[in-house]
C-alpha cells in the first residue's frame, strides 16, 4: 500500500514510519533523506536543492515534487511506500495525484497540549546526543546522561514557545491537508496519544498486513 503519514510535530510520525517500513517491508521515505541522498550524489535537482539550501533559501515546490516523482520510479516502492513530509502543502499534494495513487493518508492525531507536554519533557545529551524524557524516560543521574555522564539539556525547538509556533506553522499550511484527503474519501485517523506500541498495533488493525 501506498501511504501518506500526516500530523503535527511531536505526533510520533516518524517513530511510526521505521515500524510500519519494517514490519512491512516497504521504504519510509522522507523528503530531507531525499534532499541528503541526492545532494550527496550529485544529481541535477540534488546540485539545484543544494545552491538553495547553501543560500538560505527555501526549495521550491517545483524541486522538492521533481525529487519526490523520481524516488518514487525507484524499484523498491513496488510493494508499497511511506511518504512522510510530503505533501505538506495542497499544491504539493495536487501535483502528486499527478504521478501516485495514494491509498490512504493516514493522520496521527493528538492534540496540542499533549505535544507541548511530550516535546517540552525532552532532554538531551550534550556530548553524545542521547535523548531523554523527565516524566516517560528519565535519566538515572537528574541532568546526567546515563551513557556518557555529560551535562543534559532542553533544546531550543522544544521550549514551549518554539513548540506553540511549530504547532502554529503545521496548522497554518499542513493541517489542511487533512480535509483534502478527507473529501477523497481516503483518510484514516490513527490515534497518536499512546505509546508506540500501541499506536502500531491500531495501525495494523485498520491496516491488515
Amino acid at each position: 500500500m501506498n501511504f501518506i503519514f500526516l500530523g503535527p510535530p511531536g505526533a510520533g510520525k516518524g517513530t511510526l514510519a521505521k515500524e510500519v517500513a519494517a514490519a512491512y517491508g516497504i521504504p519510509h521515505i522522507s523528503t530531507g533523506d531525499i534532499f541528503r541522498e541526492n545532494i550527496k550524489n550529485g544529481t541535477e535537482l540534488g546540485k539545484k536543492a543544494k545552491a538553495i539550501i547553501d543560500a538560505g533559501g527555501l526549495v521550491s515546490d517545483e524541486i522538492t515534487i521533481g525529487l519526490v516523482k523520481d524516488r518514487l520510479s525507484k524499484p523498491d516502492t513496488a510493494k508499497g511506500y511511506i511518504l512522510d513530509g510530503f505533501p505538506r502543502t495542497i499544491p504539493q499534494a495536487e501535483a502528486l495525484e499527478g504521478f501516485a495513487k495514494i491509498d490512504a493518508a493516514v493522520n496521527f492525531d493528538i492534540e496540542d497540549n499533549a505535544v507541548v507536554d511530550r516535546l517540552g519533557g525532552r532532554i538531551c545529551c550534550k556530548e553524545c546526543g542521547q535523548m531523554y524524557h523527565i516524566k516517560n524516560n528519565p535519566p538515572k543521574v537528574a541532568d546526567k546522561c546515563d551513557k556518557c555522564g555529560g551535562a543534559l539539556y532542553t533544546r531550543d525547538d522544544d521550549k514551549p514557545e518554539s513548540i506553540k509556533h511549530r504547532l502554529e506553522v503545521y496548522r497554518e499550511s499542513t493541517a489542511p491537508l487533512i480535509d483534502f484527503y478527507k473529501g477523497k474519501g481516503n483518510l484514516v485517523d490513527v490515534d497518536a496519544k499512546p505509546a508506540p506500541e500501541t499506536v502500531l498495533a491500531e495501525f495494523k488493525t485498520k491496516f491488515p498486513m
